[in-house]
C-alpha cells in the first residue's frame, strides 16, 4: 500500500500560513485533502478560517484541530492519534496538510513519522517554512548584527538568545521549501537582502519562492517527495541534545468582548495594547453590530488586518473573542483593559 504524503506548514506567528493553505485549497483541482490544524491559544481561529473560506469540498471531517498545546510538545497524546484516524479511514485522504502553530518546532513533528503506527502509511512530502518578509527585513529574526543590535536597544527581550529567534532558526533549518511571504510590504532591495539572509541559513538545495498573501498554487507546494523523516540528520535544531522542550517562554489568553459597534475603534485599541505591552500576536472573531457577516481580526506586531469572512450560521452563537499571544509575563489585566477601552 502506498504511503500518504503529508506536508508540514511551519512559520512564525502571522507569517501567512493559513492564507497559504486557503490558496492551496482553491487550487487543489479536486485532490482529496485532509488538514491537521494546531493552535497555540484558547480559540480555534485557524480551523474556523479554513472552514469559512467557502470552498467546495472543504468539509468538517477533513479538518482536525489540536488545541491542547503546541503540536511538537504533544506528539504522542494528540498528533499521533489524530494521524491514525486520518490514515485508517475507509476513504483516506490523498494528501495531509499539517499547519503548526507559530511557536512549534518542526523537527519533533517530522520525527513522529518514524513511529511504527504512522511510518507504514504516511511520509513527510515536505516541510514548508512561511516567512514574513517584512518582519525579517526589519531585523527581528535575522543574523545581521546591526539589526539585532537595533532590536536589542528597542526591546531587551529580543537579543541573540531570545527563544523567538531559536524558533525561527529551527523552522528554517528543517525546511524543504521556503515561502517568502508579504513581498508587497518590502522594497525590491529589501526583498533581495532578505532572500540572501535566509538562503545562507538553509540546507543545500532548498529553494526560496516569493508570494503575496500566500497566493501560490498547490502544484508548487505539494509533491516535493522529500521523505523528511528519513533525512533528520541534515536538519539541525537548537533542541537536538534535549529530551523534550516546552514553551514556558510564551503564554496566551483570550478576551471575550461584547458586540462591537466600531471595528476601527477596536483596532486602534488593540494596536495601542500591542505597542504598550509588547504583544506578539492577536487574532480573533468579532460580532459587529448590524452586520450579518463574521469579522476576522489578525495582527502580528504593529500590523493588523481586518475583514468579513462569512455569514454567521443559523443557530450559531454570535460572539466576539480575541486571543493574545506573547512572551511570559504578559500584563493580562492591563492588556484587557486597554482593548476593552
Amino acid at each position: 500500500m502506498s504511503r500518504i504524503p503529508a506536508t508540514v506548514v511551519t512559520g512564525f506567528l502571522g507569517a501567512g500560513k493559513t492564507s497559504l493553505i486557503q490558496n492551496l485549497l482553491r487550487t487543489a483541482n479536486g485532490r482529496k485533502l485532509a488538514f491537521v490544524i494546531n493552535e497555540f491559544g484558547e480559540l480555534g481561529i485557524d480551523r474556523e478560517l479554513i472552514l469559512g473560506c467557502g470552498i467546495e469540498g472543504c468539509e468538517d471531517d477533513d479538518i482536525v484541530e489540536l488545541a491542547n498545546g503546541c503540536i511538537c510538545c504533544t506528539v504522542a497524546d494528540d498528533f499521533l492519534p489524530s494521524m491514525k484516524k486520518l490514515i485508517e479511514r475507509v476513504d483516506p485522504p490523498e494528501h495531509i496538510v499539517i499547519e503548526t502553530s507559530g511557536l512549534a518546532l518542526p523537527k519533533p513533528l517530522v520525527q513522529a513519522f518514524n513511529w511504527p503506527e504512522v511510518k507504514a502509511r504516511a511520509t513527510v512530502d515536505g516541510v514548508i517554512a512561511v516567512i514574513d518578509a517584512a518582519a525579517v527585513a526589519s531585523g527581528r529574526f535575522a543574523d545581521d548584527p546591526e539589526a539585532v543590535a537595533k532590536q536589542r536597544a528597542a526591546d531587551p527581550n529580543l537579543d541573540h538568545e531570545n527563544p523567538l529567534e531559536e524558533v525561527f532558526e529551527d523552522q528554517l533549518a528543517c525546511a524543504d521549501l521556503v515561502v517568502l511571504n508579504k513581498r508587497d510590504l518590502v522594497s525590491p532591495e529589501e526583498l533581495a537582502r532578505v532572500r540572501a539572509e535566509i538562503s545562507a541559513s538553509l540546507r543545500p538545495g532548498v529553494k526560496v519562492i516569493e508570494s503575496k498573501q500566500g497566493d501560490l498554487p498547490a502544484a508548487a507546494l505539494l509533491g516535493l517527495a522529500a521523505a523528511a523523516e528519513d533525512d533528520l540528520a541534515s536538519r539541525p535544531s537548537h533542541h537536538d541534545n534535549e529530551e523534550e522542550h516546552d514553551h514556558e517562554d510564551f503564554e496566551s489568553f483570550s478576551i471575550a468582548l461584547p458586540v462591537v459597534s466600531d471595528p476601527a475603534a477596536l483596532e486602534a485599541r488593540i494596536l495601542k495594547a500591542v505597542e504598550k505591552f509588547g504583544v506578539l500576536r492577536v487574532k480573533g472573531f468579532v460580532d459587529v453590530h448590524g452586520k450579518a457577516l463574521r469579522h476576522v481580526i489578525q495582527g502580528v506586531g504593529p500590523r493588523l488586518v481586518r475583514h468579513f469572512d462569512r455569514a454567521w450560521k443559523p443557530g450559531e452563537t454570535r460572539s466576539s473573542r480575541i486571543v493574545v499571544i506573547g512572551l511570559k509575563g504578559l500584563d493580562r489585566k492591563g492588556i484587557e483593559a486597554e482593548i476593552r477601552g
